[in-house]
This record gives C-alpha cells, sequence and structure tokens, in this order.
C-alpha cells in the first residue's frame, strides 16, 4: 500500500492572502512596521514562530497570538485551491493510493481548511503540530505520520513546494515529489527525487517514481 503525504500550503491551497495579512496584521498589533503583503510570501510553509522570529518580533509567541486571532476568524478562508488540484486527488485514490495530509499548519485549523475547500473527502488522514508547537518540525511530523498510519517509508512518498517538505522526507528515507506551483525557489526543490510543473502532472509522476 502506497502512503502519499501531502504539504497543505503551496501545495493543494494558495493561502497568501490569509497568511500575509494575518502576519500584518499581528506585526501591526505588535506596534511594528508590517512590509508590504508580497513581500511575506517566504512566511508560507516554515514554522510561523520562526518567521516572526525573522521578522525581528522581541516576542514571537505574542505574535503568534495575534496572527492566529485573525487568521482563525477570517484568514482561514482567504486562499483557493490550485487548478487541477482536485481532479489530480481523485486520480491518486483512483489509483489505489493512501493519501494524508502532512502540514506545518495546527491541524485544528488544518481541518477546517480542507473541510471548507471540499478536500477532505481525498484525505485518509491528516497530520499537523499542535497548538502548543509539538511537532513544529517537519521531519518530526512526517515521523508521526509514518508510526500512526503504520505506512512503509520505502513504499511512501512525500509531496510539497517547501525544502522543510524535502528534507522531511529524506530524514524519513521518503521519497519526495516537489511542485513549483507553490511558495519554493529551485534551490529548495534541488534535493527533491522528482519535480512536478502543474497539477495534472502529478499521478504520470507519482508512478514513474514508484516504479523505479
Amino acid at each position: 500500500m502506497v502512503h502519499i503525504f501531502l504539504d497543505l500550503d503551496g501545495t493543494l491551497v494558495d493561502p497568501r492572502q490569509g497568511i500575509t495579512q494575518s502576519v500584518r496584521y499581528a506585526l501591526e498589533r505588535m506596534t511594528l512596521v508590517a512590509p508590504p503583503a508580497d513581500e511575506l510570501t517566504w512566511v508560507i510553509g516554515p514554522p510561523l514562530i520562526e518567521s516572526f522570529t525573522r521578522l525581528g518580533v522581541a516576542a514571537p509567541e505574542i505574535a503568534l497570538k495575534y496572527y492566529r486571532q485573525r487568521y482563525a476568524a477570517q484568514g482561514i478562508y482567504e486562499a483557493r485551491v490550485y487548478d487541477g488540484v482536485i481532479a489530480a486527488l481523485t486520480a491518486l485514490t483512483g489509483a489505489g493510493h493512501v493519501l494524508c495530509l502532512a502540514t506545518a499548519k495546527p491541524h485544528v485549523f488544518a481541518r477546517r481548511v480542507v473541510a471548507h475547500f471540499g478536500l477532505a473527502d481525498h484525505l485518509a488522514d491528516l497530520f499537523g503540530p499542535e497548538m502548543d508547537g509539538t511537532r513544529n518540525d517537519k521531519a518530526d511530523l512526517l515521523a508521526h505520520a509514518i508510526e500512526i498510519t503504520g505506512a512503509a517509508p520505502g513504499a511512501s512518498v512525500m509531496i510539497g513546494d517547501r525544502v522543510h517538505d524535502i528534507e522531511a522526507a529524506r530524514a524519513n528515507t521518503m521519497a519526495s515529489v516537489a511542485v513549483t506551483w507553490g511558495f519554493g525557489d529551485v534551490g529548495e526543490w534541488a534535493c527533491a527525487d522528482r519535480i512536478c510543473n502543474a497539477p495534472p502532472e502529478l499521478p504520470g509522476i507519482l508512478n514513474d517514481l514508484l516504479a523505479t
């Protein structure tokens, strides 16, 4: 049985408006100058507590609370499913693969996202950090997902747009596919086993990867 672990932000959905505007809201509440939203897309993917530290916030845990205030009320819905994703997920489940979400977004938020945007029915399970930061590290999260699902790393694949996804797969001796429509770059995708440029290509790329 093949388990496919999928990132959420930048892989299944484009969350840039909700995340960047919620980060700006948090910075403003901390009386800091908030960069324009288009200069904040780099925060999408890594743990936000780390991103607030990089932004120079002295108390990142407080900024994270402000972020979650806006995100939970509004930002969670300021996203869209990438074109072709639903069809790709349908094809993968139709091929007998078990699809699981493995996201850096706290699972309490991730469940609301996949339910709201019609993705939940394609997923056998969902894994994300706790609100207190437990399993913020993507490699730890993926190891936890492997333990819970009983997935065999050698017959599993991690799909994501950022280097954290690729490194997590490598740390768990799992193959990886980097997708180029999200928020990573060529340097981040360099260590992936395969690179996918559009959602309709995913089933074919996975078939090729799993056959090797």
